[in-house]
């Protein structure tokens, strides 16, 4: 193993920190909020408390701010600059599940959303051994499955912790100024495979505790950025998905970006997940750039991949998600039928069809679903789930 990647491993596995404080705060003037109203979930004693510190390895010149330890996981709601497009984005920082990059990967995009009219809600999700992850004292790669068994967990602790946050900002949608169907999901390294893990996870991993709990859990689109633990057996296998991620149909519109020559999370992953996505008639672009490595964030280098925000910025409004140009201004749901003029059109839905197919069959575009269901918002209540046999109808 290279001396670069060492360090890397020793500096987000195992929390080699420079300086360490009791618990990771947001920037001055936002506010973290538990997500759990009571206990959590599955609950473990954790290594030791919660603390924050700064890596001694560099990225892009700056060092890293990294949570470890974390049992008690909040949401920070980063509302946007100016002009609100009602889109809201989850963003899951990566560290290997064991810890959490929190400015590289996670206030660092919550800021570039806001300033793009986006809602950013950072998740502080739970470590360690909230996901599939090497273990040192092993010196193996744990599953969701095989940790489950061991620790007598029902489910990987930060898919939980995902699905509830996505409940919660669509039950509180409104208050949040959020359009509870423009919300998707945003994720670096391991939170790249979270990503993957709630795009094809919609039953709750955990027994519902209220309101948030009814509410669907699946992201209206996803970004995976270097995703992790995407194949069968790691770097030991490379020839087939990891069977945990069940891609079908119901997958949201995804973005992947991935560089080839990363040393912690080899491009195939993101291969992989394309394959399978594609497979699935799944809408997704994907961007492999020659370099790049791992852990690039944000945070501008000379190299093109760190870029990228710009190509996620055109592909939000490819899929009609930022193409709305007015200042969004969320108001309480009223389900009537709209007014039309002239000769209506009309689709009846088949056994496993989505709105984006039915966008591309009318459109030639996936994007134009939501046109399709802002029209038939009186009887479709759910845009991820449309009844075989409903009749919809089709605007001009």
């Amino acid at each position: 193993m290279k001396s670069s990647i060492f360090v890397f491993c020793v500096v987000f596995a195992f929390g080699d920190l420079r300086a360490q404080t009791n618990v990771w705060q947001p920037p001055p003037g936002h506010a973290q909020m538990p997500i759990w109203p009571g206990a959590v979930p599955d609950a473990k004693p954790e290594p030791g408390p919660e603390c924050a510190g700064t890596s001694e390895m560099l990225f892009a010149g700056k060092p890293a701010v990294v949570a470890s330890n974390v049992s008690q996981p909040t949401m920070t709601v980063y509302s946007p600059k100016g002009t609100n497009t009602g889109v809201a984005v989850v963003v899951f920082p990566g560290g290997g599940y064991r810890v959490l990059a929190m400015d590289l990967e996670g206030t660092e995009v919550c800021d570039w959303l806001r300033s793009k009219g986006i809602t950013g809600v950072l998740l502080k999700y739970r470590v360690p051994y909230s996901g599939p992850h090497w273990d040192p004292t092993s010196r193996s790669h744990i599953t969701p499955t095989g940790f489950a068994v061991r620790c007598g967990c029902k489910s990987p602790m930060a898919l939980q912790d995902a699905q509830r946050t996505l409940g919660l900002l669509r039950l509180h949608a409104t208050k949040l100024n959020i359009d509870p169907h423009k919300i998707g999901v945003l994720g670096f390294s391991a939170g790249g495979h979270l990503v993957a893990a709630i795009s094809t996870h919609f039953e709750r991993a955990y027994s519902p505790i209220d309101a948030a709990d009814n509410e669907s859990c699946r992201p209206d689109f996803a970004v995976a950025i270097y995703p992790g633990h995407m194949s069968i057996n790691h770097k030991n296998d490379l020839s087939k998905l990891n069977p945990d991620i069940r891609v079908t149909n119901r997958t949201p519109p995804t973005f992947l970006l991935h560089a080839q020559d990363d040393p912690i999370d080899p491009v195939e992953y993101s291969l992989l997940y394309y394959a399978a996505l594609k497979t699935a008639k799944v809408p997704v672009e994907m961007h492999l750039f020659a370099e790049g490595k791992h852990a690039f964030g944000l945070r501008p280098t000379e190299l093109p991949i760190t870029r990228w925000p710009q190509l996620l910025e055109r592909w939000l409004q490819t899929i009609g998600m930022t193409s709305v140009e007015r200042n969004y201004m969320a108001t309480p749901t009223v389900h009537r039928q709209p007014e039309t003029i002239g000769p209506q059109r009309f689709h009846i839905v088949i056994e496993g069809e989505t709105l984006s197919e039915i966008s591309h069959k009318y459109y030639g575009s996936t994007g134009m679903w939501r046109k399709i269901f802002e029209a038939n918002r009186g009887t479709v209540k759910d845009a991820n789930t449309v009844r075989s046999g409903k009749k919809l109808i089709i605007p001009d």
